[in-house]
Protein backbone atom coordinates (compact mmCIF):
# COMPACT_ATOMS: atom_id res chain seq x y z
CA UNK A 1 0.00 0.00 0.00
CA UNK A 2 2.72 2.33 0.96
CA UNK A 3 4.48 1.39 -2.39
CA UNK A 4 1.29 2.59 -4.59
CA UNK A 5 1.30 5.89 -2.50
CA UNK A 6 4.99 6.71 -3.40
CA UNK A 7 4.65 5.70 -6.84
CA UNK A 8 1.61 7.54 -7.16
CA UNK A 9 3.23 10.69 -5.81
CA UNK A 10 6.02 10.20 -8.30
CA UNK A 11 3.61 10.30 -11.12
CA UNK A 12 2.03 13.43 -10.08
CA UNK A 13 5.46 15.34 -9.54
CA UNK A 14 6.97 13.87 -13.03
CA UNK A 15 3.31 15.09 -14.94
CA UNK A 16 3.73 18.76 -13.23
CA UNK A 17 6.57 19.66 -14.00
CA UNK A 18 6.58 18.47 -17.56
CA UNK A 19 2.97 20.64 -17.38
CA UNK A 20 4.73 23.43 -16.14
CA UNK A 21 7.93 22.88 -18.77
CA UNK A 22 5.97 23.01 -21.44
CA UNK A 23 4.16 26.38 -20.31
CA UNK A 24 7.10 28.34 -20.06
CA UNK A 25 8.77 26.61 -22.88
CA UNK A 26 7.27 28.77 -25.47
CA UNK A 27 9.63 30.22 -28.52
CA UNK A 28 8.55 33.62 -28.37
CA UNK A 29 9.40 35.90 -31.58
CA UNK A 30 9.15 39.77 -32.29
CA UNK A 31 6.45 40.65 -34.15
CA UNK A 32 5.73 43.85 -35.49
CA UNK A 33 1.96 44.60 -35.32
CA UNK A 34 -0.08 44.18 -32.53
CA UNK A 35 -3.86 43.43 -33.08
CA UNK A 36 -5.86 44.41 -30.25
CA UNK A 37 -9.77 44.27 -29.19
CA UNK A 38 -11.94 47.05 -27.57
CA UNK A 39 -15.18 47.09 -25.78
CA UNK A 40 -17.33 50.08 -25.55
CA UNK A 41 -18.97 48.79 -22.69
CA UNK A 42 -21.78 51.48 -23.07
CA UNK A 43 -22.70 50.77 -27.05
CA UNK A 44 -21.85 47.17 -27.09
CA UNK A 45 -19.11 47.56 -29.65
CA UNK A 46 -16.11 46.06 -30.35
CA UNK A 47 -14.17 46.76 -32.39
CA UNK A 48 -10.46 45.61 -34.01
CA UNK A 49 -7.54 47.44 -34.26
CA UNK A 50 -3.78 47.04 -35.21
CA UNK A 51 -0.93 49.18 -33.95
CA UNK A 52 2.58 49.04 -34.83
CA UNK A 53 5.10 48.22 -31.67
CA UNK A 54 6.59 51.70 -30.66
CA UNK A 55 2.89 53.71 -31.92
CA UNK A 56 -0.01 54.93 -29.88
CA UNK A 57 -3.69 54.30 -30.92
CA UNK A 58 -6.63 55.92 -29.60
CA UNK A 59 -9.59 53.88 -28.48
CA UNK A 60 -12.20 56.49 -27.13
CA UNK A 61 -10.75 58.53 -23.65
CA UNK A 62 -8.06 55.79 -23.76
CA UNK A 63 -4.57 56.20 -25.18
CA UNK A 64 -2.84 52.73 -25.75
CA UNK A 65 0.86 52.62 -26.92
CA UNK A 66 2.23 49.11 -28.00
CA UNK A 67 5.86 48.43 -26.47
CA UNK A 68 6.30 45.44 -27.54
CA UNK A 69 4.84 42.00 -29.31
CA UNK A 70 5.96 38.83 -29.46
CA UNK A 71 4.07 35.11 -30.86
CA UNK A 72 5.34 31.91 -31.50
CA UNK A 73 5.75 30.19 -34.59
CA UNK A 74 3.00 28.63 -35.88
CA UNK A 75 4.52 24.91 -35.27
CA UNK A 76 3.80 25.37 -31.86
CA UNK A 77 0.71 26.10 -29.64
CA UNK A 78 -0.72 29.56 -30.40
CA UNK A 79 0.02 32.89 -28.37
CA UNK A 80 0.86 36.22 -28.56
CA UNK A 81 1.70 38.27 -25.89
CA UNK A 82 2.26 42.12 -26.18
CA UNK A 83 3.49 45.37 -23.50
CA UNK A 84 1.15 48.02 -23.30
CA UNK A 85 1.15 51.16 -21.71
CA UNK A 86 -3.29 52.43 -21.55
CA UNK A 87 -3.87 55.61 -19.89
CA UNK A 88 -7.21 57.46 -20.12
CA UNK A 89 -7.31 61.04 -21.16
CA UNK A 90 -10.25 63.12 -19.88
CA UNK A 91 -11.60 65.77 -22.56
CA UNK A 92 -12.74 68.12 -19.60
CA UNK A 93 -11.28 71.40 -19.09
CA UNK A 94 -8.39 69.45 -16.39
CA UNK A 95 -7.07 67.33 -19.08
CA UNK A 96 -6.26 65.04 -16.56
CA UNK A 97 -4.32 62.26 -17.90
CA UNK A 98 -4.43 58.94 -15.65
CA UNK A 99 -2.37 55.99 -16.30
CA UNK A 100 -4.46 53.00 -15.95
CA UNK A 101 -2.55 49.78 -17.21
CA UNK A 102 1.05 49.03 -18.10
CA UNK A 103 2.19 45.49 -18.15
CA UNK A 104 1.89 42.43 -20.20
CA UNK A 105 -1.24 40.91 -21.54
CA UNK A 106 -1.58 37.50 -23.16
CA UNK A 107 -4.05 36.43 -25.92
CA UNK A 108 -4.93 33.27 -24.66
CA UNK A 109 -5.53 34.63 -21.33
CA UNK A 110 -7.05 38.27 -21.07
CA UNK A 111 -8.59 37.62 -17.43
CA UNK A 112 -4.85 37.49 -16.45
CA UNK A 113 -3.64 40.85 -16.57
CA UNK A 114 -6.76 42.97 -17.76
CA UNK A 115 -7.30 46.81 -18.23
CA UNK A 116 -9.96 47.60 -15.43
CA UNK A 117 -12.13 50.68 -16.87
CA UNK A 118 -15.68 51.36 -16.43
CA UNK A 119 -16.13 51.95 -19.87
CA UNK A 120 -13.76 50.23 -22.13
CA UNK A 121 -12.18 46.89 -22.20
CA UNK A 122 -8.94 46.22 -24.57
CA UNK A 123 -6.94 42.72 -24.98
CA UNK A 124 -4.53 41.56 -27.35
CA UNK A 125 -5.90 39.21 -30.00
CA UNK A 126 -3.10 38.60 -31.94
CA UNK A 127 0.77 39.59 -32.83
CA UNK A 128 1.37 39.72 -36.08
CA UNK A 129 3.97 41.02 -39.33
CA UNK A 130 3.41 44.11 -42.12
CA UNK A 131 2.57 40.96 -44.31
CA UNK A 132 -0.28 39.36 -42.41
CA UNK A 133 -1.89 42.95 -41.66
CA UNK A 134 -5.22 43.11 -42.50
CA UNK A 135 -7.80 46.02 -42.74
CA UNK A 136 -7.09 47.65 -40.04
CA UNK A 137 -10.22 49.61 -38.04
CA UNK A 138 -13.36 47.06 -38.13
CA UNK A 139 -15.90 49.79 -37.44
CA UNK A 140 -16.35 53.03 -38.67
CA UNK A 141 -14.63 56.14 -36.64
CA UNK A 142 -13.37 53.66 -34.48
CA UNK A 143 -9.46 53.52 -33.09
CA UNK A 144 -6.50 55.37 -35.16
CA UNK A 145 -2.90 55.81 -34.90
CA UNK A 146 -2.19 58.70 -33.02
CA UNK A 147 0.73 60.63 -33.20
Amino acid sequence: MKTKIVFGAAVGAVVSVAAMTSAFALDYRPAEIAQLQGLDKITARISTFEVPVGQMAKFGTLSIRVDACYRTPPEERPESASFLEISDQREDASGTVDQLFSGWMFASTPGLSALEHPVYDVWVKECIDAGDQGTGATEQGQPAPAD
